[in-house]
């Protein structure tokens, strides 16, 4: 079965539910989106809004924070944990990552361990004074960690957490404040086993987690399968074609690009109706850095046409574009790019710089749509007004 470029992209961004954009309403939306796709990830920096809140306001109506933050630390429908690198994914999902917890309890919990010997007294701690963070706790020397030396008092913390028998109960900017699982999460809950009993069923259970977070992808190496644990590329070939074989994928090949892709079989019906033909009236979004859409970036290019680097932790002589650049989506195709700032004393929305793409022609809907979205931005951000620093390119 083939797809034109354009056909593929209609697929990926109706999947992604931002074709149309901001059609979710509530924390409703937000749980519908996550639970559709999987995870979002997390990211600490906060330029316009942390990663997860990029992601969730260009497809949530009126998206505010509070929602999010709600489902995670007082609904406890959702949780902080490590699937695509730092996640937030639902409470269902908890039975499937014991392996995770396994792991680190083999690598952090054992006797030899540095932290081993205030274990005890953190647990008492926070049986005491309840939710602590490591600067709550006066265990000050230093250890050897997995990353850098760091407070034992930390390591204790973010071990326990790893392991399972600690979540984090809310976070105080990213400062991570952390409490006992068991007085948060349903008991039947955290007695489930995990149920891939094989290496090779998580492997595929992984596998089409990473698809429907995407949408439409192939098995070339990419940002998509980070956080798959043991996972190579060949086991990964290995998993998409068992899944073929039992009809739990599909497969598919998209105009001149000679990898094959994979959807879920549940998306059948969306694929038919895209290939009988969709008629959505084109609005603009603004797109987060790790959205789910960018996971996969040579998968963009080949498909969008649209080159895309997160340029953040290159140096400044080495950037394309700026340190914090938001790709500009109009209909099916990216047709720009900007790096906004936020200047929360003020209250406006700095835009530092703007790139069309090569060739772009503006039209007058194109320029209504970005209008309404700069308005609903701005609305996101509960800022004020927005300026451009080369110029007005908008009138809004």
């Amino acid at each position: 079965m083939q797809l034109t470029k354009k056909q593929a992209r209609q697929f990926i961004l109706i999947h992604q539910m931002i074709m149309p954009p901001r059609k979710l309403m509530g924390k409703e939306g937000v749980l519908q989106y996550i639970h559709h796709a999987g995870c979002i990830q997390f990211d600490p920096l906060n330029v316009v809004g942390y990663n997860p809140y990029l992601v969730l306001q260009s497809r949530i109506e009126n998206f505010k924070s509070e929602y999010l933050q709600e489902l995670l630390y007082s609904d406890r429908k959702l949780l902080d944990g490590w699937d695509k690198n730092m996640s937030i994914y639902s409470i269902e999902d908890w039975p499937y990552f014991s392996r995770y917890r396994e792991e680190a309890y083999q690598r952090y919990g054992d006797g030899s361990s540095p932290i081993n010997k205030i274990l005890p007294k953190v647990r008492e701690a926070l049986n005491r004074n309840g939710p602590l963070s490591s600067i709550d706790l006066n265990f000050d020397t230093m250890v050897d960690w997995s990353w850098a030396p760091t407070r034992a008092a930390r390591a204790a913390l973010e071990s326990m957490y790893y392991w399972g028998e600690l979540i984090i109960h809310h976070k105080v900017g990213t400062r991570k404040v952390y409490d006992f699982t068991k007085k948060h999460l349903p008991s039947e809950l955290l007695s489930l086993p995990d149920p891939n009993t094989t290496m090779e069923q998580y492997f595929e259970w992984h596998v089409k987690r990473r698809i429907k977070a995407v949408g439409l992808l192939w098995g070339r190496p990419s940002d998509a399968w980070l956080g798959i644990r043991w996972m190579k590329s060949n086991e990964c070939i290995e998993a998409l074609s068992r899944l073929e074989k039992k009809g739990e994928v599909l497969r598919i090949e998209v105009e001149d690009i000679k990898y094959p892709f994979y959807i879920l079989k549940e998306e059948a019906p969306l694929l038919h109706e895209v290939l009988n033909g969709v008629d959505v009236e084109p609005q603009a979004s603004f797109i987060a850095p790790l959205d789910n859409l960018l996971w996969d970036r040579k998968l963009i290019k080949e498909i969008f046409g649209f080159e895309y680097v997160w340029e953040v932790y290159k140096p400044v002589s080495e950037r394309k574009y700026g340190y914090y650049v938001l790709p500009v989506l109009y209909g099916d195709r990216f047709v720009a790019r900007f790096e906004p700032k936020f200047d929360k004393k003020i209250g406006k929305l700095n835009i530092i710089n703007w790139w069309w793409e090569p060739d772009m022609i503006v039209s007058k809907e194109m320029e209504k749509a970005l209008i309404q979205c700069f308005k609903q931005f701005l609305e996101y951000l509960g800022a004020t007004g927005v300026q451009f620093n080369n110029g007005s390119i908008l009138t809004i």
